[in-house]
């Protein structure tokens, strides 16, 4: 049986503030906007979507009682340049800490973590 990804669905309160933080956070396009779902699409073709869940309780990261259950990572080429403007659409840094230097995380606005990542050279 061949099987291939779909979607990527991520439940939020709020579907188009998600979804709209990811596409202008990567570039990628909103493609398909139903009432309760919006989808994103990549250069690659990887769909990237957004179901409304109106009692989403964001998970909070690294706490246990609430895991992250799934994140993203996105690579980027400036890990600077890339958390500025992360953080200019609403994304929240999760740790002050003294990362390692090849990925930072933060929290989307309905509090979904995400890494972005430095690409590998």
């Amino acid at each position: 049986m061949a099987m291939s990804l779909g979607n990527i669905v991520f439940d939020c309160a709020d579907t188009l503030r998600s979804a709209t933080f990811y596409s202008e956070l990567t570039g990628w396009p909103i493609v398909r906007t139903d009432d309760d779902w919006i989808d994103l699409m990549s250069d690659q073709g990887v769909k990237l979507s957004f179901q409304l869940a109106p009692d989403h309780v964001p998970p909070t990261w690294p706490d246990a009682e609430r895991p992250q259950q799934a994140h993203l990572d996105i690579d980027v080429d400036d890990l600077d340049s890339a958390e500025a403007r992360a953080l200019e659409l609403g994304a929240i840094k999760l740790s002050d800490a003294e990362a390692p230097h090849s990925f930072r995380v933060f929290a989307d606005p309905a509090g979904h973590p995400f890494c972005l990542c430095a690409k590998a050279t």
